[in-house]
């Protein structure tokens, strides 16, 4: 069992209910992100609910490449091992590409990917010195194909850490490490627009289930929930572009 873990983006959206579920699973948490109040606030109910296990919060701007490193290691020397990162932080900022949101889109383009480079930079490094280790990914169901308006840049910087991941995972194939990119579908969370619900959404509680569910499977890759992403993800290749326009 992967007893420690860390989770990026836990202030809020999957983190914050990730961490929620696998602290009822019964695992001690390495809570990171920006806003140190939201963390402490779900450090506390999580240690008054499970006592017994060890909530570290852990302030993190990911964007903060030196940050990044210092808090892995420090998490790991607090825990003595540290068994698996959740590489979940990211944004969905920005709009069509040509109508002037390049500022937001490089924030999503540097926060989804370059971030989560470092993150996976600095876990691996942990993982590689223990021998062992399970790094995860949430990318998106929209890393299969291109999408519109704010989800341009969003749906390009997911399918390039589906493919980082993916390397990753190619390089320690015959290591003790595992390695997982989930592909979540629509979940009700802060960056989903609350003005235009998309298909097949679900609340987080759900959402997480699944995704917990596929990560202790220690899964390659999986596109959750499995009904009906497992099965949109093949139909998406084969959309044209104006149903994609529709879709997204």
């Amino acid at each position: 069992m992967r007893k420690n873990i860390l989770i990026t983006g836990a202030s809020s959206g999957l983190g914050q209910e990730m961490a929620r579920q696998y602290a009822a699973l019964g695992r001690n948490l390495v809570l990171c992100a920006r806003r140190k109040e939201a963390l402490q606030e779900l450090a506390k109910e999580l240690s008054e609910k499970f006592p017994e296990q060890q909530i570290l919060v852990m302030p993190l701007d990911v964007n903060d490449d030196a940050e990044v490193f210092h808090v892995f290691k420090e998490a790991k020397a607090q825990l003595g091992v540290l068994d698996r990162v959740i590489v979940n932080a990211g944004i969905g900022q920005g709009g069509s590409i040509g109508k002037g949101f390049f500022a937001a889109n490089k924030r999503t383009a540097m926060t989804n990917f370059v971030a989560a480079l470092a993150q996976c930079e600095a876990a691996m490094e942990i993982f590689r010195e223990q021998n062992d280790g399970h790094l995860v990914t949430i990318s998106s169901v929209s890393s299969e194909r291109g999408f519109r308006g704010a989800f341009t840049t969003y749906a390009a910087t997911k399918a390039g850490i589906a493919s980082l991941t993916e390397g990753i995972r190619i390089d320690v194939l015959h290591k003790p490490i595992a390695v997982t990119t989930i592909h979540p579908g629509y979940i009700a969370t802060d960056i989903i627009d609350k003005g235009n619900t998309p298909p097949f959404m679900v609340d987080a509680p759900t959402g997480c289930k699944s995704i917990i569910k596929a990560i202790e499977k220690e899964v390659d890759k999986a596109f959750v929930p499995t009904w009906p992403w497992a099965v949109v993800r093949y139909l998406l290749a084969w959309l044209p572009l104006r149903m994609m326009r529709k879709f997204s």
